[in-house]
């Protein structure tokens, strides 16, 4: 499913949308500007569309900005002129800027007019959208050749949108759901990574698909039992805080309780299929450094020796000393009674 803001093209934009498929402009940079669409800038043809793409295109891209840019192919389909969609996020971009744009950009798409768009460009870095990058870009979707990270992550916001209403469709995204984080959550995340807090506990909002944020409280280590609750799921993030091997150290672990049954299945499915994307998208925007992810059932299994294990696995540091096989077990053959050199002598074998 996908996961809309809210925000709608006025008439202003459609007007212009409905004249750029009519081929009046090369590109448009769409914004959005106090949670409406505007238009950036608008540029008419002037070469052939290869010739124009670079020095259209590259000028537009801010480096801590995000948008969203429509570029005229020369081409046509049975709607008219083809278009390339290109979402451009830089990595340095703010998250809720990412988020939002993420967010609507399949309504941008739907008001422009989805039938005239050929193919959709996912760039973090102007490599990515470049003219070369374009190309790269239609040669690995002719071949098998292992997706770029930009790629990959279109691939992936094209599944979360093409989800439909109901649990029953959410079993076709194995590589999960990403629900939008609220603020609150990410501001105290943001201070999980500052070392401002310890403890962060995230929980689901089945009705409203986003992620927010459940409890801040701080917790010591012998506490974290407690914080876990018995008939619903949770996502936590603790700033373990311990010694090693003489060193202090002061690591994050993600913990995701999942208390059995006493979930329902959609809150099970969801939680499960919510946790990847949650946490891909928290250690590449947040860039928050999670040493251990840690899943348990109950709270009680959280003891200052597991914890300390899971973070810091026993290694065995010897081999094992070689151990003479034992010898055939069970009963023997048949006892022979056999001479000795001395023929009166017979001895028991």
């Amino acid at each position: 499913m996908s996961h809309q803001t809210g925000i709608q093209a006025s008439r202003d934009i459609k007007d212009i949308f409905a004249k750029a498929r009519n081929g009046k402009y090369r590109v448009l940079k769409i914004n959005i500007e106090n949670e409406q669409f505007t238009v950036g800038s608008y540029k008419k043809p002037s070469c052939a569309w290869e010739k124009d793409y670079d020095p259209f295109i590259l000028p537009l891209l801010e480096d801590k900005q995000p948008c969203y840019i429509l570029y005229r192919l020369d081409s046509q389909n049975a709607q008219g002129y083809e278009w390339i969609f290109i979402a451009w996020s830089p990595d340095h971009s703010p998250v809720r800027q990412k988020m939002l744009y993420a967010a609507t950009r399949a309504t941008v798409k739907k008001e422009f007019g989805g039938g005239h768009i050929k193919h959709e460009v996912f760039g973090t870095v102007k490599d990515d959208v470049t003219l070369s990058g374009y190309k790269k870009y239609l040669a690995s979707e002719s071949s098998p050749a292992p997706l770029t990270t930009a790629e990959e992550e279109l691939r992936q916001i094209k599944i979360n949108e093409t989800q439909t209403d109901g649990v029953d469709s959410k079993h076709q995204t194995l590589q999960g759901i990403a629900f939008p984080v609220t603020k609150q959550a990410l501001q105290a995340l943001e201070k999980l990574k500052n070392k401002e807090l310890n403890y962060v506990q995230l929980e689901i909002d089945i009705k409203n698909e986003t992620i927010g944020l459940a409890s801040i409280e701080n917790t010591e280590v012998k506490d974290l039992p407690k914080r876990i609750p018995k008939d619903a799921a949770r996502y936590h993030f603790f700033l373990y805080k311990h010694p090693h091997e003489g060193d202090y150290l002061e690591s994050i672990v993600f913990i995701y309780s999942m208390p059995g049954y006493s979930c329902s299945i959609r809150e099970r499915m969801l939680y499960s299929s919510c946790k990847s994307p949650l946490l891909e998208m928290l250690e590449r925007q947040l860039l928050l450094e999670i040493i251990k992810k840690i899943e348990i059932d109950d709270g009680e299994e959280l003891t200052a020796d597991f914890l300390y294990e899971e973070v810091h696995p026993k290694q065995h540091a010897h081999k094992q000393n070689f151990a003479k096989p034992k010898g055939p077990t069970g009963k023997r053959g048949i006892r022979r009674l056999i001479r000795g050199p001395d023929e009166n002598e017979v001895v028991d074998n």
